[in-house]
């Protein structure tokens, strides 16, 4: 992996990140609209910097509108897959679909064929974070649901990684920092756009309240954490790093034990171990 140190901790970073804003969605007592707040909050921090940047090269705006469209349809499933699963059930399944595919269509579509070390890296962390959301719960209505739009989640994931990638590699002279804060100050708007159709009512009285301020705070995080990503993306190889990132699935876990009161148990330590290995091997 090209600038490992460099592309290990940006990803790494991103992955806590990523954590906490999806605990936070999580934990709110009406999602959808803090998903909102996380939205608009990262694009309007995006579009401050707009003036500061040249405009994308011509040949990525096709995957600009495309990666804008792909997260909206990504971040509506995962509302769906926490309105129905706990944090350390659905995250772990939607975070570990989306490594699988991308190392599967990596190769054939953006031309990176894996290493042996590679494969069997992806492989590991992939296997752990999917362990970990195999549990009782799939028994019930409840849990097949969270698990279907989980699965679905992750579908969405393997979608906007390959997609973004090629895109900021074509972003021509500007750099991955014009790519980046243009696909994050647009993508908000087909979201918002649908809220205030179906929700527009509930938003007076959603803005004042502690779950608003939140999302604020997520929407930063998630902001600045997926523009690591990105940076990533324009240093490494595509499949590894989308790998990488889901070792967050370990952080989530601990969050929906210890602060959302979800189990966890000896099982999921153990499949955090594998993820751990998955890393190591990863990174040999």
């Amino acid at each position: 992996m090209a600038d490992t140190p460099v592309v290990l901790g940006l990803v790494l970073l991103a992955a806590l990140l990523h954590a906490v804003w999806n605990a936070l969605i999580k934990a709110s007592d009406d999602p959808w609209l803090t998903t909102l707040v996380v939205f608009v909050s990262g694009s309007v921090a995006c579009a401050l910097g707009l003036p500061f940047v040249d405009v994308p090269a011509r040949e990525s705006w096709g995957y600009l509108a495309a990666g804008a469209l792909l997260h909206n349809v990504y971040v509506t499933f995962l509302v769906l897959s926490y309105r129905f699963g706990d944090l350390s059930h659905v995250y772990p399944i939607a975070r570990g679909t989306g490594p699988l595919l991308v190392a599967a269509l990596s190769a054939r579509v953006v031309g990176e064929p894996l290493s042996q070390m590679e494969v069997a890296g992806t492989a590991l962390i992939s296997i752990g974070v999917l362990s970990l959301a195999v549990d009782r719960s799939l028994g019930t209505v409840s849990g097949r649901r969270a698990a279907f739009f989980a699965l679905g989640t992750g579908v969405w994931i393997a979608g906007y990684t390959l997609v973004d990638a090629m895109g900021i590699r074509r972003a021509g002279d500007p750099g991955p920092l014009s790519y980046v804060l243009w696909l994050q100050a647009l993508e908000a708007v087909p979201f918002v756009v649908v809220t205030v159709i179906l929700r527009r009512r509930d938003l007076p009285a959603f803005v004042r309240r502690p779950a608003a301020r939140r999302g604020v705070a997520g929407g930063l995080m998630a902001t600045l954490g997926y523009s690591m990503v990105l940076w990533a993306y324009s240093l490494g190889a595509i499949a590894p790093i989308a790998a990488l990132r889901e070792t967050g699935t370990i952080l989530a876990a601990l969050i929906g034990t210890l602060v959302l009161g979800e189990p966890f148990g000896r099982r999921r330590v153990f499949a955090a171990g594998v993820v751990a290995l998955g890393v190591v091997v990863l990174n040999l």
